[in-house]
């Protein structure tokens, strides 16, 4: 029974790392409306409007994707060794 829980764990970790890392915060003033992706930093934003009207630009960070990528695979390492030590 122990393998399974492991196992339940690192997909749970893989579904986590997917949404933090494709899920957008929506961050809206009167004249600025843009949505940023990537968690913990922040490593893509779309704006959408701004004051001289609609656009949609990319803005993406390479570094901060890199880091961000880093962090939720030693976290998804991390999560093995947990379930592996504790099967």
């Amino acid at each position: 029974m122990r393998p399974v829980v492991g196992y339940i764990a690192i997909a749970a970790t893989v579904v986590i790392a997917l949404s933090a890392m494709l899920w957008g915060w929506k961050y809206s003033v009167p004249d600025l409306l843009r949505i940023s992706y990537g968690l913990p930093l922040s490593w893509g934003v779309n704006t959408l409007e701004t004051i001289a009207g609609p656009v949609d630009r990319w803005s993406i960070d390479l570094v901060s994707l890199a880091v961000d990528l880093f962090f939720w695979f030693m976290t998804l390492i991390a999560a093995q060794f947990i379930a592996s030590r504790q099967s």
